[in-house]
């Protein structure tokens, strides 16, 4: 059985359940599609992933592609509308799952409660115990252009191809169409597999002057080589062009921006969301999260345009282990044989066999090894590269090449992961914004822009404080609202739920200024919870008393008429405050492997 380990691969976010359930998965800016041996068809999306950096002049669009290797399609075009002629690079997966890791917003709870005495023992507010943390759902450089010795572009109909090249393991071409019908013609005649439904939008984007850049997998590249991709183009102005998406997504398909630069990154077209966060059921660590954004983002004001604010702050959160090392120099593979290949990327700490069991710390690496040194047939995977000698008469020697090995190395990991680092430490700044988005509401771009003067969104501003006293109700306290009643010990308060607002307000988010609140539900959140506290205290008067000394001094256990144990009378013995705490991180963020030492 194949036991090969990357670390670092798994992701875990709120809609983790469907994303394991979904036949194939594409993560991408623009529409992907596929060759399923008869007519070609959108792949599903589940979702999108993308980081922007941003300049004076420039936009770096780092977009993360993921797909399904279990699903019979392993070919596909991947077609993205852009407003100029980009530059094409390989990106940095590694850096996405760093990036979302080190910015995963904490759900949960602060808890306190005033000591009590029993007459033996303090028994006062929770025992103690901490959470456990599950989350529920939370080749060439590219660019070249013109035709051999700089001729003019060619024109295919009425189709210009801009540039064609190969970059990692995708080929692509820059394409620019005077009508639809063109573009369709030259993405069918070229194998850039396409779908007649995305014909009238990408009618659209001709209209309003896009170009178009189509991906492809290389002859004899699999899934598992899939990388991100950079596309750096001129402008300051970031642009998700999800339309496109539409035909493909599924229903509140998850979207996340991640934005670096000098300040904090809000939407320009679409509007800005705070969540009540009283929605958010904090004693399940907000295992609801994205029902509760998609209802906020869905609600009055909003009408399915809307971001929500996840983390806004200082980019050194992210940490830059396992994105790049010192370590990594392509030079030491010009000489390598298979033989030597495999502890050469140990010593790198780049791919790791540990008795019967193989590790990599990069996504790519295992599917260099599978290219050039392929296992035979017959042979576990782990078997082989933890011994490759062992097997040195059925070594594939054909499929060796060292200079390509040592080359595509230095595409694909070393210079992606520098170049990731180096970014990480140009720009102080990273925004991470969030929302959900259904085909139908997938009528608009989304474009962003820098702003001064707005507030840090802390990883833990959205924590709750519980206070349990001696006597009376326990309550919870959320930042900005009275504090609200339990009637149901460690049973999150459904406040009026009929009339309760998913979103605390909505607003609109200019370049510089104070934001214009369309929509603020601050004073009927305060008035739901006014009644909902007035009808708490009726409803539960007595002392609330979690804990009782059942033995009484002759070492009995007390019990009433109905065998129930008999309820403690509390009283504060001058304590104070005992703390508890305890908070998970959860939402989207990815779970690092940490890698094993010998």
């Amino acid at each position: 059985m194949q036991r090969l380990i990357i670390t670092g691969s798994l992701s875990l976010t709120v809609a983790a359940l469907a994303w394991l359930a979904a036949p194939a998965e594409a993560t991408a800016c623009g529409g992907m599609f596929c060759d399923n041996q008869q007519d070609p068809m959108p792949v599903d999306q589940t979702g999108e992933v993308i980081l922007f950096r941003v300049t004076a002049d420039s936009v770096e669009a780092h977009i993360q592609i993921q797909y399904d290797p279990n699903t019979e399609a392993s070919r596909f075009a991947w077609i993205v509308p852009v407003t100029a002629q980009p530059e094409i690079t390989v990106g940095s997966e590694r850096l996405f799952l760093n990036v979302q890791n080190a910015t995963v917003p904490a759900y949960g709870f602060q808890s306190s409660f005033e000591a009590c005495d029993y007459g033996g023992g303090d028994y006062g507010g929770y025992d103690g115990s901490s959470c456990s943390g599950g989350a529920t759902g939370a080749g060439t450089s590219g660019g070249g252009s013109g035709g051999p010795g700089g001729e003019d572009p060619p024109m295919m109909g009425g189709t210009t191809v801009l540039a064609q090249d190969s970059v990692g393991a995708f080929d692509y071409a820059i394409l620019e169409s005077q009508t639809v019908d063109d573009l369709m013609t030259w993405l069918g005649d070229n194998a850039y597999y396409q779908d007649p439904n995305a014909a009238p939008i990408l009618d659209e984007y001709i209209q309003e002057g896009h170009l178009f850049v189509a991906f492809r997998l290389t002859q004899g590249s699999s899934v598992g080589e899939i990388h991100p991709i950079v596309l750096t183009y001129p402008g300051n102005e970031p642009c998700v062009p999800i339309r496109l998406t539409r035909i493909a997504a599924q229903q509140d398909m998850d979207i996340r921006a991640f934005f670096l630069g000098d300040d904090r990154f809000a939407p320009t077209n679409y509007r800005h969301v705070v969540v009540n966060p009283l929605k958010l059921d904090h004693f399940q660590f907000a295992g609801n999260y994205k029902e509760a954004v998609t209802l906020a983002v869905d609600g009055p004001e909003a009408e399915g345009h809307a971001f929500v604010t996840e983390y806004a702050g200082e980019s050194k959160v992210v940490p830059t282990e396992g994105v790049y090392s010192e370590l990594w120099d392509a030079g030491v593979f010009q000489g390598a044989t298979p033989l030597t290949v495999v502890s050469l990327l140990d010593a790198a700490e780049l791919f790791r066999c540990v008795g019967d069991v193989c590790e990599s710390y990069h996504a790519l690496v295992p599917g260099l090894l599978a290219k050039y040194v392929p296992v035979p047939d017959g042979v576990e995977p782990d078997a082989f590269y933890s011994c490759v000698e062992c097997f040195a008469d059925l070594v594939d020697m054909a499929a060796w090449d060292a200079a390509a090995f040592a080359a595509e190395l230095d595409e694909r990991v070393i210079q992606p992961g520098k170049h990731a680092v180096d970014m990480l430490g140009s720009h102080p700044y990273l925004t991470r914004l969030y929302t959900t988005l259904s085909p139908a509401e997938m009528t608009v771009d989304p474009v962003f822009h820098e702003t001064s003067g707005l507030e840090e969104i802390d990883l833990r501003s959205s924590l709750a404080s519980v206070y349990t006293p001696c006597a009376g109700a326990t309550t919870v306290t959320l930042s900005g609202f009275t504090p609200v009643d339990v009637k149901v010990f460690q049973t999150w308060p459904d406040v009026a739920p009929e009339s309760m607002p998913w979103a605390e307000r909505v607003e609109l988010v200019p370049p510089v200024g104070t934001p214009q609140v369309l929509l603020d539900n601050t004073e009927v959140i305060e008035q739901l919870i006014g009644e909902w506290n007035a009808g708490a205290r009726v409803d539960s008067p007595q002392p609330r008393c979690y804990g009782d000394d059942d033995d009484d001094d002759d070492g009995t256990d007390t019990a009433n008429a109905d065998g129930d144990d008999e309820g403690c009378g509390c009283r504060a013995d001058g304590g104070g405050l005992q703390p508890v705490v305890f908070a998970c991180l959860l939402l989207g963020g990815a779970l690092l492997g940490r890698r094993r030492r010998r």
